[in-house]
């Protein structure tokens, strides 16, 4: 099965997918596959993505054209920077470069082609140790990056924990990575992805724990591909 070169670009829609219910497509690379999430392009897209290497895969080296965003979420992925487990989260700006891959195995949520222009700051950070800071009953913030409009944080929601976050936000979109989240009424478990129109307010709650990825402010305006 090849991988489609335009999926869920309607940016005006609300999208709640269970990625555990998916099936994994081979990429040109033996032994790394993947579960797109969305897409505008062939292999060079503006492309959000669960990406599984098996253990021993790798990734040619290559250059991020476009940028390059991941959030490690099981096992160990590794380039010649270094080793990430579980819970870091990595940008890689525009004209960086590297040969990825894993020794025993790993799964990884991507985003490419993604960065607003003059975004250029590295990070690398292990979620896992980092200092996260209470921002409500229930609730824990951790910050990941900003730029421009563009947030990228996690939160740990205990406790029945309720945020809501309001029109202005520009967008909404999160991925689940541990327990369920109530997102707008609807439910969300483990492994579950979420992408809400910029213009919505929305309200995510957690009838217990909970642990997610979230990025606010990235859509609003026009979303294109790389040849757009």
């Amino acid at each position: 099965m090849t991988t489609p070169t335009a999926i869920r670009t309607d940016f005006t829609r609300t999208e709640i997918v269970d990625t555990a219910a998916m099936d994994w497509i081979a990429s040109p690379s033996g032994g790394v596959d993947r579960k797109p999430l969305d897409r505008i392009g062939g292999e060079v897209a503006r492309a959000t993505s669960l990406v599984r290497y098996a253990p021993g895969s790798d990734f040619p080296s290559h250059t991020h054209n476009g940028g390059e965003e991941f959030l490690v979420v099981e096992g160990i992925f590794s380039d010649q920077h270094g080793d990430y487990g579980p819970g870091t989260y990595v940008r890689n700006p525009v004209g960086t470069s590297h040969a990825p891959g894993s020794r025993d195995g790993c799964t990884i949520l991507v985003k490419l082609w993604q960065f607003e222009e003059g975004d250029t700051a590295p990070v690398v950070i292990d979620t896992a140790s980092a200092d996260w800071q209470a921002v409500g009953q229930g609730i824990e913030r951790l910050h990941l990056h900003r730029y421009k409009s563009e947030k990228v944080a996690m939160l740990r929601f205990s406790d029945g924990g309720s945020l809501r976050l309001p029109e202005e936000s520009g967008g909404v979109e999160l991925y689940l990575l541990d327990g369920r989240l109530q997102v707008e009424g609807q439910s969300l478990a483990k492994g579950g992805w979420a992408r809400l129109p910029a213009g919505m307010a929305v309200t995510l709650s957690a009838p217990g724990t909970a642990t997610l990825y979230i990025k606010t402010g990235h859509l609003d305006g026009p979303v294109t591909g790389p040849d757009a």
